[in-house]
């Protein structure tokens, strides 16, 4: 692709179960004296967006607009999160309060860039809340280019199917980045992107890549999908299509951390196709996006400046 567009005008409207990532950063000079584990001597601390947050990030990163439906607790962690997305990001965020529900918090203790260790704090949400969030879906749906579908099987996409359904019936293009080993939920998507290990845990392994093709199309017919993006991590990214398979290879760099890669991938994705540019153009943009992000430690985000730069080298 030889011209990148512009996106200010791209609406994406994102929907799915954020977190809030925070890091612990410090130095480890001795082993506690009460069991055979490091000490951390923490120097600073870090909160960003996670999941699909850290989606909603991507986008307005990129320079365009993006609205974010997602179930958050009352707590601190959820102000944090409302603060982060809101004032930091440039997102719309319709963030549901549920008192019964603790906000998804990832904590990592971190040190000369080595993750030492990761904690979860996370619990389910009410159905109530649930049926609100739905309704806001119906709201925002006429006003977006493109639907993303972000699944972290934390319990905030229980209504995907019909979110499938009426964004499909208004004419908008719905990307799903999937989760667990029921795919028959996301049937009637535009695209969906599962990396390597997620895509074998539902179609089994393969042993040739004239096999992985034949997998492939058979999950994207069974669930009438228009494309499927196979994302493999060192060997790049396969874009399966009715009749046509393309193969984005991984550009060599060094690789910091794969935490997110996917965001940056399906957020990319999204906004090339809310400017208007076909899914291979999208699929390659997508690559070089992500080869950017693996560079960064952590959640992080790529800019259109960034993808520009990379290009020209």
């Amino acid at each position: 692709m030889s011209k990148l567009p512009s996106f200010e005008g791209a609406r994406v409207l994102v929907v799915g179960d954020v977190m809030l990532d925070r890091y612990w950063f410090g130095d480890v000079h001795r082993i506690s004296p009460e069991a055979p584990v490091p000490v951390l001597k923490v120097s600073r601390v870090e909160e960003r967006p996670g999941g699909a947050a850290n989606v909603a990030r991507n986008i307005t990163s990129l320079g365009a607009r993006c609205t974010l439906l997602s179930v958050v607790g009352a707590d601190e962690a959820g102000d944090c999160l409302q603060r982060l997305l809101t004032e930091q990001g440039g997102v719309e965020a319709l963030l549901h309060r549920d008192n019964g529900f603790s906000t998804i918090v990832k904590l990592r203790a971190v040190a000369r860039q080595q993750q030492l260790l990761r904690i979860d704090f996370e619990t389910p949400p009410s159905h109530e809340v649930l049926q609100a969030k739905l309704a806001d879906f119906k709201e925002k749906l006429p006003h977006c280019d493109v639907v993303v579908l972000s699944d972290y099987g934390k319990g905030g996409l229980t209504h995907i199917a019909e979110m499938i359904r009426l964004a499909r019936a208004a004419g908008k293009p719905v990307l799903v980045d999937p989760k667990g080993d029921d795919y028959a939920r996301y049937q009637g998507a535009t695209l969906l992107t599962p990396n390597r290990s997620e895509f074998r845990d539902v179609a089994g392994g393969w042993s040739s890549e004239a096999e992985l093709n034949a997998k492939a199309e058979k999950l994207r017919t069974e669930l009438h999908l228009e494309a499927l993006l196979v994302t493999r991590s060192e060997e790049g990214m396969s874009l399966f299509r009715a009749g046509s398979m393309r193969h984005e290879p991984t550009r060599a760099r060094e690789v910091f951390d794969v935490s997110g890669a996917g965001d940056t991938v399906i957020a990319t994705l999204a906004v090339m196709m809310a400017s208007g540019a076909d899914l291979a153009d999208a699929v390659c943009i997508a690559n070089r996006a992500a080869g950017i992000v693996v560079g960064k430690l952590g959640t992080a985000v790529v800019s259109r400046a960034e993808i520009l730069e990379d290009m020209r080298g």
